[in-house]
């Protein structure tokens, strides 16, 4: 049995439901989750802990990345001036050539990078299943547990190819009845609901461009059948929204809606363009949402009303959606470019610091129906936490750590999940990362068909 493991003299930031915060304090965590986190150097009760000096560091929770798509890492740097239609015309014949290995691959490097960016849990968005392509699901789950991340994988589905109306090409579509077969034996075989799992499914159709309303209703009563989470993509584009309002009569939101789609089992990814009707919807019914400010700039998708969200009581995270659409895919980074949205839009007082970390951490386990278990640093709650260096060359001389983290320039020293190390000294544990790179590098090449 492992020694208890004690963070001490650090600036701990709990983001419990009191803000509480302790500028000298400590965290200890024991048998995977976090026993103790208070003022001062710890309890008595642990002084035989394994000690950590946390002098000039600030402790957070783990973040919680609530929107990505691993497979998009090994294409990056496509169509970099195009809006979101022009982006996937041009990458979905790259994306239909994905393998296996090509996504543990990507998988790997990409949830790596994450860790490296202070995220401990991480969502993906995997909707392109290539006729033939082997167990993609498999091969990115597997690399996760490479990692050591606390993974939630979504089976998601397109089945609407351009011979039907759609946008995909009809190679990377799939029918509907592969797709609720394969999303039924995807939570059969992975699945795991029991306390701090690390490994849980959900359903994910990708959009109302790209799925049929026959199989958004269909995927809705299969994954709560089976007691799993529901996610998509809604309201990202003006292109998006003209799409439905010609094809169904109304809003993507109000799309979702009709659908069934709305719920306190749901969270739906961007929401970019939601009109003050659709934002108390989401509120009253406790639907989520994983806000992506960094990719929604990079295709000028537009601003996100989080402001709005937050004060009607929706659960909003943060996310680095696909690398694709976000080469830099910093999880840190989706702290400040939310601050910077949010001001863009509403002033300097849209988005506080503590706004953004709230979001980043509690909201996404709140998107996820964790927040009984992750994102804060309570006792009894997974011991999923980062460590921040705040004594650096960018960070030194900012009074409030919190401040250094999502204003600054904040350098990742550890991380911790489960309360097993993955990052130390600012390196990952798990594996090389010079090794991701070299893999990375063929992968890209191979999947753009120049080998």
């Amino acid at each position: 049995m492992t020694a208890p493991v004690a963070i001490q003299d650090c600036y701990v930031t709990t983001v419990d439901p009191a803000g509480s915060e302790y500028p000298s304090g400590h965290v200890v965590m024991d048998q995977g989750r976090v026993v103790a986190a208070g003022p001062g150097p710890g309890p008595q009760e642990f002084a035989g802990a394994t000690r950590i000096d946390g002098s000039g560091r600030l402790v957070t929770p783990g973040l919680v990345n609530t929107h990505s798509h691993l497979y998009q890492w090994i294409t990056r740097g496509y169509a970099t001036d195009d809006t979101l239609f022009g982006w996937l015309e041009t990458l979905y014949p790259f994306w239909a050539r994905l393998t296996p290995e090509l996504l543990s691959t990507a998988a790997a490097a990409n949830l790596a990078w994450l860790a490296l960016t202070g995220c401990t849990s991480s969502t993906d968005h995997l909707y392109v299943f290539p006729a033939g392509a082997g167990d993609l699901l498999e091969a990115e789950i597997l690399a996760a547990r490479r990692i050591g991340v606390r993974f939630h994988p979504t089976r998601g589905s397109m089945n609407l190819g351009q011979s039907a109306g759609g946008l995909p090409p009809d190679s990377v579509v799939e029918d509907h009845d592969t797709i609720l077969a394969a999303s039924q034996a995807a939570i059969d075989r992975w699945h795991d609901p029991s306390p701090e799992s690390m490994t849980r499914i959900a359903v994910a159709p990708c959009s109302p461009f790209t799925v049929t309303e026959e199989l958004m209703r269909d995927c809705a009563a299969l994954a709560r059948a089976a007691g799993v989470r529901l996610h998509t993509h809604v309201a990202e584009t003006r292109d998006e929204e003209e799409f439905c309002l010609e094809t169904y009569g109304c809003t993507p939101a109000q799309y979702a809606e009709d659908l069934g789609w709305l719920g306190p089992d749901v969270w739906l990814a961007h929401c970019v363009h939601l009109s003050d009707e659709a934002v108390a919807r989401f509120a009253a019914t406790g639907t989520g949402v994983a806000h992506c400010p960094t990719s929604n700039g990079r295709l000028g998708s537009g601003i996100a009303p989080v402001r709005k969200l937050l004060d009607a009581g929706a659960p909003v995270g943060l996310g680095v959606d696909g690398n694709a659409s976000n080469e830099s895919g910093r999880m840190i980074d989706e702290l400040h470019q939310a601050m910077l949205a949010a001001r863009y839009a509403g002033g300097p007082q849209a988005m506080s610091a503590r706004d953004c970390l709230r979001m980043a951490t509690m909201g996404g386990a709140r998107c996820l129906g964790r927040d009984a278990e992750l994102g804060s640093l309570e006792p009894g709650k997974a011991a999923d936490l980062a460590v921040w260096r705040i004594d650096h060359l960018p960070g030194a001389g900012i009074a409030d750590p919190v401040t250094t983290l999502v204003f600054g320039a904040p350098a990742l020293d550890h991380l911790f999940v489960g309360g097993q190390q993955v990052v130390a000294g600012g390196e990952l544990r798990t594996a090389d990362p010079a090794e991701l790179a070299a893999a990375e590098a063929q992968a890209s090449a191979v999947i753009a068909g120049t080998p």
